[in-house]
């Protein structure tokens, strides 16, 4: 061993963990300062005491000052990015602009993603400046889409989602900005529907419902103001928070998932116990996720976004844009439940944009979109076409196993305990890929399984019927829409595995 070598290995290491911990420390102190921030606003920038533009004017210049505090010159990406595709929407028409718009804002952040990778700084994907480009991708393609559809589309050939969601008129560059580098969702969003924002900045009645239906009961839209966010709903966010990051710090590190390769864990390990070290590993790698997207929620609530109507008690709710939901996640009993509650609004756009839209193979098509804008990282890739044929095995088995055990209760809780067994399983397995980045230390996973689920998968998606997309849309229509969100959305919310 070379000494010398050593020791400037060594170096390198130093400063390449000091450098992701202060991108970490700056990026929690950014979104503590945001939250304190948020209140602020929502207290003395209330619209009924200032104009929309001012409220536009501060929510962009605080975002870019975080943006800059936490990434630096890096910023600097998210307004040539905003500004690209801005330039698109005012010089080519509204009938190509969504295209275009996808292409180019996909585009840069994929370069922006493949150099960090694999110029600077391999690995190192915490904090990174191309988090938050990936959820202005993720504006600006929707918002792109959603006024083509408001200025190009007939009213009969849009859904009913798609017309609320329409936009009418071009929004101005302050607005877009704003939409795009606002304070409370720069660093982490979520992302949200522009006629949602703007509403939230003008202070107008609530624009629309939530996708879904709670109780069987619609919301409908609301004509009375926007109650003040309840203390009880953002300390409650904040205690999630809390806890998911203690967890996260003195859990983590006991079950790493790099041992799920070990040359003397897999040799000496029973099956059954890989499988329950598998499990272990990947569920302490969730909380880290629950943090950031439980306060960046907490955030936009704070400052007044966020309000999604009322419950049938009459009780205002904060979900409006909520990312996730932690205890239909952990006790999913099936792919689906477990996708639909996990980065929703991701799954929101990613069938807004692509699933609802792509006139052949949606679900492949979706999970390739969603590997391209995760990263240019090769497991990615692994854990996303992994995802497609679980998808269609999942869909096979509930749609072909379910109604059997629906007779009674305890049949159906004997199914409730082994398809969330399975799911748990099946997302852990799908998943490993995307924490472990690389192709050689992924497929040596799989191989230590023989690749089992895939095959598994494979051979249940090609033996059990599933009818075809445009027969189950053609049922939709006598479905109730609770019905339907079940149904469809079994393969409509096809998103990231994590």
């Amino acid at each position: 061993m070379n000494p010398k070598f050593t020791a400037k290995d060594q170096r390198a290491s130093s400063l390449a963990h000091n450098y992701i911990m202060v991108r970490k420390v700056n990026f929690v102190v950014c979104q503590l300062f945001a939250l304190l921030t948020a209140f602020w606003f929502r207290l003395y920038l209330h619209p009924s005491k200032t104009s929309p533009f001012v409220r536009h004017v501060v929510a962009t210049l605080l975002g870019f000052y975080f943006a800059l505090f936490c990434f630096g010159w890096y910023a600097l990406h998210f307004l040539v990015q905003s500004g690209l595709t801005y330039g698109i929407m005012i010089l080519t028409g509204v009938e190509h602009m969504h295209k275009y718009c996808l292409v180019v804002a996909l585009g840069y952040l994929s370069f922006c993603q493949i150099t960090r990778v694999y110029v600077f700084d391999y690995g190192m994907y915490s904090a990174d400046f191309t988090g938050p480009m990936m959820v202005i991708t993720q504006k600006i393609t929707s918002l792109a889409f959603e006024i083509h559809d408001g200025m190009c589309r007939k009213e009969e050939q849009l859904t009913p989602n798609q017309k609320v969601l329409a936009i009418r008129r071009m929004p101005s560059l302050l607005e877009y900005f704003s939409y795009n580098c606002n304070f409370m969702g720069i660093l982490a969003g979520p992302t949200s529907s522009y006629n949602d924002y703007i509403a939230f900045i003008e202070g107008t009645p609530c624009r629309r419902s939530k996708d879904h239906q709670t109780n069987g009961k619609t919301n409908g839209r609301h004509k009375q103001t926007d109650p003040s966010p309840n203390v009880s709903t953002v300390v409650r966010k904040l205690a999630t928070c809390f806890f998911s990051l203690m967890v996260f710090l003195s859990v983590c590190k006991v079950f790493p998932v790099e041992r799920n390769i070990d040359d003397d864990f897999i040799a000496t390990t029973p099956f059954y116990a890989q499988v329950v070290y598998l499990y272990l590993s990947m569920l302490t790698t969730r909380p880290k996720y629950y943090f950031v997207w439980t306060l960046a929620d907490a955030i936009n609530n704070a400052a007044g976004f966020g309000f999604n109507g009322y419950n049938s008690d009459g009780s205002p709710r904060w979900d409006l844009i909520s990312n996730l939901r932690i205890m239909d996640i952990e006790f999913a009993t099936s792919f689906k439940m477990f996708l639909d509650n996990w980065n929703i609004q991701t799954a929101h756009w990613l069938k807004r944009v692509c699933y609802e839209r792509c006139p052949y193979n949606p679900t492949a098509a979706t999970f390739i979109l969603s590997a391209m804008w995760h990263g240019a990282y090769p497991g990615y890739y692994l854990t996303f076409l992994t995802g497609i044929v679980v998808t269609l095995a999942a869909r096979a088995m509930r749609h072909n196993v379910r109604p059997y055990f629906l007779g009674s209760p305890s049949h159906k809780l004997l199914y409730d305990g082994i398809t969330w067994a399975g799911t748990q399983i099946a997302i852990c397995y799908t998943v490993v890929p995307f924490v472990l980045l690389s192709v050689g230390p992924s497929m040596k996973f799989y191989r230590s399984w023989y690749f089992s689920v895939h095959i598994g998968c494979v051979l249940l998606a090609v033996a059990l019927p599933v009818k075809p997309r445009h027969l189950r849309l053609k049922e939709a229509p006598v479905l109730s829409h609770q019905d339907s969100t079940s149904t469809d959305g079994h393969c409509n919310q096809k998103t990231k595995a994590t």
